[in-house]
Formats: structure tokens, C-alpha cells, sequence
């Protein structure tokens, strides 16, 4: 019997990308393993990517939590890293926790990832050390973001700030620019790149021509998602052409 599983986003209103790329991540996994998996969403208002639109969209995440576990969903990802990371180093197991209880609290429960974890622990397991960032926010927030991740450790050797303020213009970023923003990078120094460091900011198609261009392992938000979700539900983090992470060396 094939076995089942439903994943819960808990998304920004104008996000498109994480519910584009997550399940085309797990699609390419049931083409060689026989889970199978359906995706729900519960979403927080949010157009502009400022501080204060951010903090407001958050409080709107126990809200989202509740929503996912009355679908009775096996694993929830907040799918906004920014966000996350703008309210205060290690917030993502304030935040984690606090929505774990939301859903025990239903008499639901069900374990809650970030993004903003997944990818702090994402580096941890490939051994990265040192890291460059591109990220699509305006530079003080992709600052903010870039201290987050300092702050768990790793060592942000240079990143790029798009800065793209609109979320809607975040999501049509034509994932095919990265490859020369990176080369503007000095990735030679780094363990690994992180394409994206934003669910909304498409990244999929150009993780494996960055890392044959490259040479280093490449993870992106909704790369780390998809690897901590599968982890989350016990089963093997391998989805063929979605990089190094989710190669199976992982």
C-alpha cells in the first residue's frame, strides 16, 4: 500500500514560488520512490518585504498553524525565511515551537519547520564553514539576514542583495540571472552558496548549473525545506537534480 503524507504550508499571501518548487521537489522524488505526498496551504497577508509588514504577517502564523492541523497535515513549513530572521536571532525555535504547541493545542499535532531553520541546519549538515548569500531583499534586511546565519555559526564570506521590495517582482526574478550573480561572488572561498536565500525567489532551475559551474554545494531555502520535511517525516532526503543536499550523500 502506498503511503500518503500531506504537507502544510503556511505561506505569504503573494508568495508563489513555495508552492511551485516544494512540490515539484517531492513530484521528482515519486518518480523514484513510492510515497506520495499533497500539498495545502493557509496564508498571511503580505505585498511589501519591510520590517514592519513582516512582524504584522508573523503574528498571523498561530492563525495558519490551527488552520493546517484541523486538515490534520503530517508536517507545516513557514515558508518565509526574512521573516523569520527579522525578529531576532534564533527565533525560528521560538517560532517552531510556539506553532508546534498551536497544533497540539487542536488536538492535531503535527511537528512545524522554517525555512529560516531548514536552512541553518541545512549548512550544518554539509559541514559548510564559510558561505556566500544572494538573497532578494533590500540591503538592510538582507543584512538582518546575514547576521541571523552568523549568528548560528557560519562565516558569510559575501553576499548580493537584489534588492527587490516588492514580493509579487521577488517571485518573476528569472531564475537563470543567478548563475552570473554568483560569479560576481567570491565563492572560491566559500564551503557552499546559498542561490536563495527566500522561498519566494525561484532558484530550482539553476541549482545544477551553479554547482557544476561552481564546484561547491548549492542549497536554497525551499532546498533545505524540502530536505528538513522529508527528515521531519522519516523518510529518505533524495530527490534527483535538486542538488547536493538532497543527492542522498546527505
Amino acid at each position: 500500500m502506498t503511503k500518503r503524507y500531506r504537507i502544510g504550508q503556511i505561506v505569504p499571501s503573494s508568495n508563489t514560488t513555495m508552492e511551485t518548487e516544494i512540490p515539484a521537489m517531492f513530484r521528482l522524488r515519486e518518480a523514484i520512490r513510492p510515497e506520495r505526498f499533497t500539498f495545502h496551504s493557509s496564508r498571511m497577508r503580505m505585498k511589501k518585504v519591510v520590517k514592519e509588514e513582516l512582524a504584522a504577517m508573523d503574528a498571523e502564523s498561530d492563525r495558519c498553524a490551527v488552520e493546517l492541523s484541523d486538515a490534520r497535515v503530517d508536517v507545516l513549513g513557514y515558508a518565509c525565511l526574512v521573516a523569520i530572521m527579522a525578529m531576532g536571532h534564533g527565533y525560528h525555535r521560538v517560532s517552531q515551537k510556539r506553532l508546534t504547541q498551536q497544533t497540539i493545542a487542536n488536538g492535531a499535532e503535527a511537528p512545524v519547520l522554517t525555512s529560516a531553520g531548514a536552512l541553518v541546519d541545512a549548512l550544518h549538515v554539509i559541514g559548510a564553514k564559510r558561505v556566500v548569500v544572494v538573497a532578494p531583499y533590500m540591503k538592510p534586511l538582507t543584512e538582518l539576514v546575514v547576521d541571523y546565519i552568523r549568528n548560528e555559526g557560519f562565516e558569510v564570506v559575501a553576499y548580493r542583495a537584489l534588492e527587490i521590495p516588492d514580493n509579487l517582482e521577488v517571485g518573476r526574478h528569472d531564475p537563470m540571472r543567478l548563475p552570473d550573480i554568483v560569479k560576481t561572488l567570491p565563492y572560491q572561498d566559500a564551503d557552499a552558496i546559498v542561490l536563495s536565500a527566500c522561498v519566494q525567489m525561484p532558484s530550482l532551475p539553476a541549482v545544477a548549473k551553479v554547482e557544476a559551474m561552481t564546484g561547491k554545494p548549492v542549497i536554497t531555502a525551499a532546498i533545505a525545506t524540502t530536505y528538513a520535511m522529508l527528515r521531519t517525516l522519516e523518510l529518505e532526503p533524495v530527490v534527483p537534480g535538486a542538488g547536493a543536499l538532497l543527492s542522498g550523500a546527505y
